[in-house]
Formats: structure tokens, sequence, C-alpha cells
């Protein structure tokens, strides 16, 4: 039997329009005569019973229905956990063995450098600084690895044509966590002018210059790619889309071989502190910079040294940056090498990292 509120709401359900109907014709219809006495309904009566019976059986089926479907939606999440988390497994199975060609690659790059004497880490960039010494010379090598093209930039002395300042002056300036000397320079009514072609946030500071004699062109893409060489057109250059550059000389690497060095620039000088750029063929750059203790060619590296050096290394490209006095590298605020001038040369143009 069903309980009496059950029979109360079905009860009502079920009367409410007769007794609407009834009071309609009491009001406005004919009288109505009762034959007799109207037959009593009372809750045992056998199709209340039977309605009943029909509707607790449709509310048994819909509770059925509502425990399945709960079942089925716990299952379904379930599920649907169990999909996302072996789909996690898998991409990050998928990423530890897409990285691990670039790991054991890193590995071998290392293993020639030695342990790291200092390191920086962040989202944007990784450094790592080196001893570097051979037996013949003495100097610091620092491997980059730019997470974002944004994490290298050029600047110019002072922000101005013709101005210079030491690199680390433009490091503090810029808030940047490294920065060595760039390109070569020529000096002119007090001031001191980049060499040649120079590009700074993409733009030709005194126009596109065709390469002459030695001098080559280096900087960065504005992708974060290393580019640089000898430009005759300056739909050429255009094509590598520059963000920065500077010019110096000579090439030293290129596409992994050696290139020929100018006898000018093995004789004079023979020996010199150094600095120079390059980069891997997983794009990540090496610097060097060599100490040397003044600029009359009897310390430092020759430049056939740091050719081998860094072809023995598997450096890919590599560029001879403006040295003797102009060489200097900067850490995290202190100065690395130690500069022949006993102290940091101005110079025009600097390539700075950023954290």
């Amino acid at each position: 039997m069903c309980d009496i509120k059950t029979i109360n709401r079905f009860f009502l359900l079920a009367t409410g329009p007769l007794f609407g109907l009834l009071i309609a014709l009491l009001l406005n219809g004919p009288s109505i005569e009762w034959a007799g006495e109207p037959e009593r309904i009372t809750s045992d009566s056998p199709a209340i019973t039977s309605v009943m019976t029909t509707v607790d059986l449709d509310l048994t089926k819909a509770e059925d229905t509502a425990l399945y479907t709960a079942s089925f939606i716990q299952t379904t999440t379930e599920l649907y956990h169990k999909t996302t988390n072996t789909m996690t497994s898998i991409v990050q199975t998928a990423r530890n063995t897409a990285d691990k060609p670039e790991k054991i690659y890193n590995r071998r790059i290392t293993a020639k450098l030695g342990t790291p004497k200092g390191t920086v880490n962040s989202d944007r960039i990784t450094i790592e600084l080196y001893k570097v010494n051979p037996g013949n010379y003495k100097g610091y090598a620092m491997k980059v690895k730019l997470k974002s093209p944004d994490a290298m930039k050029m600047t110019l002395g002072h922000d101005k044509l013709g101005g210079s300042e030491t690199t680390k002056q433009a490091v503090m300036r810029h808030g940047a966590v490294a920065g060595i000397n760039a390109g070569g320079f020529a000096d002119s009514k007090g001031k001191r002018y980049p060499l040649s072609t120079t590009v700074l946030n993409g733009k030709y500071l005194n126009g596109f210059e065709p390469s002459y004699k030695d001098l080559f062109f280096v900087g960065l893409s504005k992708s974060g790619k290393l580019i640089g060489g000898k430009f005759y057109e300056k739909s050429q250059l255009d094509k590598l889309d520059p963000a920065f550059g500077a010019s110096f000389v000579p090439i030293l690497l290129k596409d992994g071989q050696k290139t020929t060095i100018p006898l000018k620039w093995q004789q004079a000088p023979q020996r010199a502190p150094r600095t120079v750029i390059g980069n891997y063929k997983d794009d990540q750059l090496i610097i060097l910079v060599v100490d040397g203790y003044d600029e009359n060619g009897s310390s430092g590296a020759t430049l056939q040294e740091l050719q081998d050096k860094l072809y023995n290394m598997g450096v890919v490209n590599a560029y001879n940056l403006d040295g003797g006095g102009s060489s200097s590298l900067i850490l995290n605020g202190k100065v690395i090498n130690k500069p022949s001038d006993g102290q940091l040369r101005p110079v025009p143009t600097h390539f700075l990292f950023f954290k």
C-alpha cells in the first residue's frame, strides 16, 4: 500500500479538474439531481489501488533510471580521468623522448667545456660560464641558450649613434644579467661610430653597406637565431630578418668548416685579447673571451688557436668580434675577464643578455 501523503497528492491531482467542473455547473448550469447516494471512494477502492500501483511502479522505474544514470556518469567520469592521465603520461613520455637527443647533444658540448663556474637559469635564458685554459692562453667560455628571442639585444653607447660606454655600464643601465662587447668602431671628432652595416631594432642605422675586404655582419634574427656572414646586397641580409647586429673581422667558422684567415689578421696582432661569438647546430650560443695583458701581440690567443678550439668543440659558425682592450665579459654585475687596458674600454656596441 502507498502511504497517505502519496494518496492525497494523487487524489488532489485526479479530482481537481472534476471539482472545478462541478462548481462551474452548479453556478451556471442546470440543476443536478442525484439518483441516489454517490458511491464512496476510499483508498481501498480497486481503481485507486490500480492507479497507485502503476504510479508506484513508475516511481520505482524512475528511481532505477536515476541510479543507473548516476552510475553511468560516475563510470564515465572515472574513465575520463583515466584517459586524461594516460594521455598526459603519453605526452610526457613523448616530450622526454624528444628531449633525449637534445640532452645527449648538450652533454657532449659540456663534456668539452668542463664544469661550469657559474650558471643563470630562467624561463627566458640559460647561461653557463666555464674557464678555458688550454695552456697557451687563458679565458672564459659562456654558453647561452636563448629560450626567448628578446633575451638577447644589442645596445648603443648611451643609446645614441656616436656614443660609447663600457659593457658593464650598458649591462647595469639596461638591467641585463650579462654582456659582451660587440662590433668594431672608428673614432671621429671625439665620438665612436660602429663599423659598416649596423642594425638596431630591425633598422639599418646608416643604411646597408655591401661587405668589402674582410668585414662581415653578425647578429640575431627576429626569431632568435644567430645570423652572420658577408652580404653584398641588402636583400640577402633582409631575407634573414635581422633584429640587430654589428660588423667586424674575420669569420672563423662557416657551416661547420674552417675559413681562411687573412694573413693580415694572423700577424697584426699575432696574439691578443679576443672576443668571439658562435653557435652550435642546436642554436645555442658560445662566447669566448680571452685575456691578455696588453695589445703588443705577445699575450692572449691567435685567431688560428681559437678557430681550432671552436672547431673541435663542434661549433658551426664563429665570428671574431672586436678584441684587445675592447674585450669585455660581464656576468651578474661582475667583470669576469681581465681587461688589457687595466679597466673596461668604452665602446659603441654591446650584446646584452636578459633573464
